[in-house]
């Protein structure tokens, strides 16, 4: 028998607890975070959140879901108006970064709240993953004559997303740090690890 569908007010809930739940974990951190106080901050019982997530991980993985969800969508339709795969590739990692600087609670939850740290996710395919659009475009470039032949784009879809990931955590502990000003380095960086 299939789940029962939510109801629209089941859906607004769930919107507004994964809500809470990003600004709670970029305000307190990942261990910061319980259920009773993310019911607190939505302002409702404990037993209420209980309700639509069985446990704290659970929320947090849908609030984990749901930002990486709104990230890749933001990045896709960036690299929609990329002329070729070579800018399509920088163009994905320069929206990626700019979307992750104009949202540091967002940025945060991704930095606190790594899938393969806590096991907020399986190997659900339906789970967005960061690094295979890279790995698309990467591929792309590969097949134009634009990045080397001997590149295995899942790894350097991994590795620049990895570099991404560092940037953006540094830039989170240090305000001295300034995403913008780093965007110039990344794309070297891919220039450099993609060259044909």
């Amino acid at each position: 028998m299939p789940p029962r569908a939510r109801t629209f007010t089941e859906r607004l809930r769930r919107e507004h607890l994964i809500g809470v739940t990003v600004d709670l974990v970029a305000e307190h951190g990942y261990r910061g975070v319980s259920l009773q106080r993310i019911a607190t901050a939505a302002g409702i019982s404990k037993a209420a959140v209980l309700y639509h997530f069985p446990t704290k991980d659970a929320v947090i993985a849908a609030a984990y879901e749901h930002v990486l969800g709104e990230l890749v969508a933001h990045v896709a339709s960036a690299v929609e108006a990329a002329p070729d795969p070579w800018t399509a590739i920088e163009v994905d990692l320069d929206a990626l970064l700019a979307h992750l600087e104009e949202r540091p609670a967002r940025a945060r939850l991704v930095a606190e709240a790594l899938p393969e740290e806590r096991g907020l996710t399986e190997d659900d395919q339906r789970s967005p993953r960061r690094w295979e659009a890279l790995a698309g475009l990467i591929e792309q470039a590969r097949r134009a004559g634009r990045a080397g032949g001997d590149v295995d784009p899942r790894t350097a879809s991994i590795m620049l997303n990895g570099a991404v990931d560092a940037l953006v955590g540094a830039a989170l502990r240090d305000p001295r740090i300034r995403i913008s000003d780093a965007r110039p380095a990344v794309r070297d960086l891919a220039g450099r690890l993609l060259a044909p």
